[in-house]
């Protein structure tokens, strides 16, 4: 009887995502790509479900050199589309489509939350900070040649010169979209995410 309380205790645990047709409607893999997507996930997660300390620690074995504990909390705020606080293969496919295959409009929407730390609808000038430090924490400090501590800094003030068009010190959706579809130096600096995730 004992096993059978936990064998009923794990399948209720046990997060089913939603069904193959729906994800396919939702994002824009094959059922062949989510079939081998789901198998990794599930490889890696057999619950079903990651929460932020197991996503954290899989996520830090990409980036050995450096901390990449702070930006993989962000990396995961951004992919827990519901806050729930755990991700769903259903919340991973659906962000990793975004990201792999989204259109520039979707990828920038994207990259906007993922700054937008407390998901207010602005990015400040602290919020921007915090996620490019954690970008330098995590790329190490080996890189070549070294970068000086002020380096985020700069960055942060370099893209609110160029974003914050009306001056009132925060970064609007619409202000973020305009700024790098007519800078294409912002965009190329954007795929930043796309080596980092």
């Amino acid at each position: 009887a004992d096993s059978g309380d936990v064998e009923l205790e794990l399948s209720a645990v046990r997060h089913q995502p939603e069904g193959l047709e729906q994800l396919l409607a939702q994002t824009k893999f094959t059922k062949k790509e989510l079939q081998s997507l789901y198998r990794g996930f599930k490889n890696e997660c057999p619950s079903g479900l990651v929460d932020e300390e197991t996503f954290k620690l899989i996520y830090s074995q990409f980036f050995p050199q450096g901390d990449a504990s702070t930006y993989a909390h962000f990396l995961f705020d951004a992919f827990d589309a519901d806050r729930n606080g755990a991700l769903c293969f259903q919340d991973f496919a659906v962000g990793l489509s975004v990201l792999l295959r989204g259109t520039v409009h979707q990828k920038l929407k994207w990259a906007f939350n993922l700054y937008d730390i407390n998901k207010d609808g602005y990015i400040t000038k602290e919020e921007m900070l915090e996620i490019m430090k954690s970008i330098y924490d995590m790329m190490g400090r080996c890189t070549q040649p070294p970068l000086r501590d002020s380096v985020p800094a700069e960055h942060v003030e370099l893209f609110f010169q160029k974003m914050d068009r009306n001056g009132d010190g925060v970064v609007t959706f619409e202000e973020f979209l305009e700024m790098c579809q007519k800078d294409g130096n912002i965009m190329s600096s954007m795929q930043i995410f796309e080596n980092v995730i």
